[in-house]
C-alpha cells in the first residue's frame, strides 16, 4: 500500500466531452493505459462509475470495463462507485460480477446505488418511483445468488425459482459497497454490514456505525470510501489553469442531473458559476474540489479525512484532460500528495 492507513485509489469515468472530443476508441485505449500506469505507481484501487445517455459518454458499462482492467492488471483492486442497480436485472448483474471476479482472481469491490436522474430511468423504461424497491430487491438477489448454492425469491420485481449461479465469485463472502447520502441509506448499509461509499458527513457516519452495531456487525471491520475530485500542479494558479474548464464540465453535468430530479434522491438544484468564479471560496458549489499544488491538495484532503473515519480515499480523474496531463497528475498525487496525508 502507498499509505500505512489508507487504501489509495483513482476513479476513471471514460468520458469524452465535446470541447476535447476524440474518437472513443482512443479515449478508452488511453484510459486503460493510464490504469496500467496507475498499478505500476502503486495505486491500490481503480474505481469505476456509471451513468447513462450522457453526451460525453460517461461510462455506461462498468462491468465490461472492469473485466478489461482485470485481464490486463495483476494486483490493483477494481471498485464500482457505483453501479445503478435499479436499471439492471440483478440476476444478470450477479452473474457478470461473479465472472469478472473470476477473471480478476478475486479483486472486485462492487458498489451499488439507486440512481436519481429521471432521464436514465426513462431511457430504460423503468418508473422512477420504483428505484428504491428495485434497489432493495436487487440487493437481496445479488447476496442470495453469490452465497447460496440454489436461490429462490418471491418479490415485487423478481420471482426466482431455484437459480444456481456457476461459477461463484472467487471472494467468499463477496464484498458489498453501498452508496448512500441520506440517514435511511446509511442505516440500510449498516444493517446489511455493507461497506460505505460515503460523502464525508459526520452525522451520516454516526448513523452508519450505529446501524452496524445494532445489527451485530464489527464497526472496526467496516470500510468507508471518500471520493474527491481534483488536480495537482506546480502551483495553485497552474492547477486551476490546467483543470478549471474540466472541473466546470464535471459540475455542469452533475448539476443538470440534480436540476432534472428536483433534488429528489440526489444533490440540490442550482447553477454552476462561470469557470473563472469556481476558485472563489464563497462560490456555491455542489462540492469543493482539491485543486492546487501538493500542499494545498493535501490540506483539503486531510481536512475532509479528519471529519469521519475513512479507510479508502479516491481521486476522480477530471473528464477531457489530455492523457499526458493525467499521467503527470497521477505521479504528483502519488509522489507529493500521498506522503502528506495524515
Amino acid at each position: 500500500m502507498l499509505h500505512d492507513r489508507l487504501n489509495i485509489g483513482l476513479m476513471f469515468s471514460f468520458r469524452n466531452p465535446a470541447p476535447w472530443r476524440r474518437p472513443f476508441a482512443e479515449v478508452y485505449a488511453e484510459e486503460l493505459a493510464l490504469i496500467r500506469r496507475a498499478e505500476d505507481l502503486g495505486i491500490d484501487t481503480i474505481w469505476l462509475t456509471e451513468h447513462h445517455f450522457v453526451d460525453d459518454g460517461y461510462s455506461p458499462s462498468v462491468i465490461t470495463i472492469a473485466s478489461a482492467i482485470a485481464a490486463m492488471t495483476e494486483r490493483v483492486r477494481i471498485g464500482f462507485n457505483l453501479l445503478l442497480l435499479p436499471l439492471h436485472n440483478a440476476v444478470r448483474v450477479a452473474e457478470d460480477i461473479a465472472t469478472a471476479d473470476v477473471i480478476s482472481g478475486g479483486r472486485l469491490d462492487p458498489g451499488f446505488g439507486q440512481g436519481y436522474a429521471p432521464h436514465e430511468f426513462a431511457g430504460y423504461g423503468i418508473p422512477l418511483s420504483e428505484r428504491l424497491s428495485r434497489f432493495v430487491e436487487g440487493l437481496d438477489v445479488l447476496r442470495g445468488l453469490w452465497s447460496q448454492d440454489t436461490f429462490s425469491y418471491q418479490g415485487r420485481h423478481y420471482q426466482i425459482d431455484k437459480a444456481r449461479l456457476v461459477p461463484k465469485p472467487v471472494q467468499d463472502p463477496m464484498p458489498l459497497w453501498l452508496g448512500a447520502t441520506t440517514p435511511a441509506g446509511v442505516r440500510r448499509a449498516g444493517r446489511l454490514g455493507a461497506n460505505l461509499l460515503g460523502v464525508g458527513a459526520a452525522v451520516l457516519q454516526q448513523d452508519y456505525e450505529a446501524a452496524l452495531t445494532a445489527a451485530g456487525h464489527d464497526v472496526a471491520a467496516a470500510k468507508v470510501l471518500q471520493l474527491h475530485w481534483g488536480h495537482v500542479a506546480d502551483s495553485v494558479d497552474a492547477a486551476w489553469d490546467e483543470s478549471g474548464a474540466h472541473f466546470h464540465h464535471l459540475m455542469t453535468v452533475y448539476q443538470e442531473f440534480a436540476n432534472a430530479s428536483g433534488g429528489q434522491g440526489g444533490p440540490k438544484p442550482g447553477e454552476v458559476p462561470p469557470v473563472e468564479e469556481l476558485r472563489d471560496p464563497k462560490a456555491r458549489l455542489m462540492f469543493r474540489p482539491a485543486i492546487g499544488d501538493a500542499e494545498a491538495v493535501a490540506r483539503v484532503l486531510n481536512h475532509s479525512l479528519g471529519k469521519t473515519p475513512t479507510t479508502h480515499l479516491a481521486m476522480g480523474i477530471l473528464p477531457g484532460m489530455a492523457p499526458e496531463r493525467i499521467g503527470r497528475f497521477m505521479e504528483r498525487f502519488v509522489d507529493e500528495v500521498v506522503p502528506r496525508l495524515n
